[in-house]
């Protein structure tokens, strides 16, 4: 695993467990047992599990191209390492879109994720302003 990659992992299992108040373990277990009790942490936990299984795929497929890269001369690619080269690039932004989707499941200011106080506005008043009290003025009407 890259280094980057790791810390990428690190920090959004650091979220999930800091927005749930578990370890990502213990909320994997809670949400096997009542997936419906938190349908965000389901969600989590999913798309979790779906980012780890495309880092996965990324590392798998970095090391062939690394492999094919390393028994060739140097020079122009040949047609397996292209396609080795284009399915790295096709894992990564799987994986990318993948926490993405991480990403906004934890941020509190994405719509969908607001507390119901948050995505009230100001209560409207029930009450007319007061109008300062002008005198009738009598209208004339001329013929």
């Amino acid at each position: 695993m890259s280094e980057d990659s790791g810390e990428v992992m690190g920090v959004l299992e650091a979220r999930i467990e800091e927005r749930f108040q578990m370890s990502l373990p213990l909320l994997r277990r809670a949400v096997m047992v009542a997936p419906h009790a938190s349908p965000t942490a389901t969600e989590a936990v999913r798309w979790y599990g779906l980012l780890a299984t495309a880092q996965e795929a990324v590392e798998r497929a970095e090391d062939a191209l690394v492999t094919v890269l390393m028994s060739e001369a140097p020079g122009e690619l040949n047609d397996s390492a292209m396609e080795l080269a284009h399915r790295v690039n096709s894992a990564v932004g799987i994986r990318d879109g993948r926490a993405m989707v991480v990403r906004l499941l934890l941020d509190p200011q994405v719509p969908g994720n607001r507390s119901p106080a948050a995505r009230r506005g100001p209560a409207p008043t029930t009450t007319a302003p007061a109008r300062p009290a002008t005198p009738a003025e009598a209208r004339v009407v001329s013929r």
